[in-house]
């Protein structure tokens, strides 16, 4: 049953008015009629069953069905900032990261990164970005849509680290040490609490340089190690995101 989110705007009282690009999808992807059911999201985080009672050139309506009992997001809250790094594997990482639960995404400005996005750059990047992340956190039944924020420099992403509980950073010389030299991200997992707010900071392909690595640690981040191997950017992304996940919704709760 596909997924819309909606605005509270777009609620009044039982009937829920669909308007913009999910008319398209209903209208001629979904090729949905009067009577067809759908799952409607709305900005707390809640879900409804909906009817299709109407459609129109420019407006779907539906009515509330009934409110679904359900959720499927992560009980830790992670924010992934991601080194900008080269051609579309942002687009990648935010598509991927979305599924595997990621409630924000924040693009920074690394030392050793190629691509350079400025604020009139980004802004071009920024509507296909979002509708990226729509349409991955509707295929993926999200119950909320993650955010994404404005490309920050290193300072204002440790000034933005202060409101965290868990502020890590993927390292490639822990990954080159020796096991006992090195930060387990392991016990970093072992140790999460629900409702913990997670930073997890991934270097673009040339990794995070000594002197970031220095600003961060001293800030009260955690350089981690993400395997013996190195990974690339995007895999290492997806790597923090995937264990995180596992650990907190699978391995825990095994028995």
């Amino acid at each position: 049953m596909q997924r819309y989110f909606i605005s509270k705007e777009q609620v009044e009282g039982q009937v829920i008015r669909i308007t913009g690009e999910d008319v398209h999808h209903i209208t001629r992807v979904m090729r949905n009629k009067p009577g067809d059911m759908i799952i409607c999201n709305t900005e707390d985080g809640n879900s409804a069953l909906c009817k299709i009672t109407g459609i129109h050139e420019e407006e779907v309506q539906a009515v509330i069905e009934s409110w679904l009992d359900e959720s499927v997001e992560l009980p830790v809250e992670v924010s992934l900032a991601q080194g900008i790094p080269k051609g579309d594997k942002f687009e990648w990482i935010i598509q991927k990261g979305t599924e595997l639960g990621a409630a924000r995404f924040i693009p920074f400005a690394a030392e050793r990164s190629v691509a350079k996005w400025d604020e009139q750059k980004f802004n071009k990047k920024a509507k296909r970005f979002n509708k990226i992340i729509k349409e991955a956190s509707e295929q993926s039944h999200r119950n909320q849509i993650p955010e994404l924020s404005d490309v920050m420099p290193l300072k204002t992403l440790i000034e933005e680290s202060e409101a965290y509980t868990v502020k890590l950073f993927a390292y490639e010389e822990e990954a080159k040490g020796e096991v006992a030299n090195t930060s387990s991200f392991a016990a970093v997992l072992d140790n999460l609490s629900d409702n913990d707010r997670i930073l997890m900071v991934i270097g673009p392909e040339g990794g995070i340089s000594v002197e970031e690595a220095d600003h961060l640690k001293g800030a009260g981040f955690q350089a981690i190690r993400l395997g013996k191997r190195i990974l690339r950017t995007e895999t290492a992304a997806l790597y923090a995101l995937a264990s995180i996940s596992y650990h907190m919704e699978e391995f825990r709760y095994k028995g």
